[in-house]
């Protein structure tokens, strides 16, 4: 839908949400009256008591997982902490003497 001429230029995209007129309402079918409300989906008959669903594939039984050592696992995450620890300390010197350096240049 194109602006009309000679009409503001945003209103033009407005003419879809505007309230019909007499002319626009009387045109208009009304909708049949609904007869009865809607009662939900018809009723099915329950399946027979022996019915089961098809089996397509037997899935085989879960493999035993390999035994975890735990004392390998502790030293493993407490060197993993102390890396991670070491690493942090680390960035936190460099950090502090970048700040160093940057307030001591401000202020001498």
């Amino acid at each position: 839908m194109a602006p009309q001429a000679g009409s503001d230029p945003g209103a033009w995209d407005e003419q879809q949400w505007r309230r019909p007129t007499g002319s626009d309402a009387a045109a208009r079918t009304p909708l049949p009256p609904a007869e009865a409300p809607y009662a939900g989906p018809p009723r099915t008959a329950p399946p027979d008591a022996t019915w089961r669903p098809p089996i397509v594939i037997q899935v085989p039984p879960a493999r035993q997982l390999p035994p975890q050592d735990d004392t390998a696992l502790d030293a493993c995450e407490q060197q993993a902490r102390t890396v991670t620890y070491g690493v942090g300390m680390l960035t936190g010197a460099i950090a502090l003497i970048v700040l160093f350096i940057l307030c001591g240049r401000v202020l001498f």
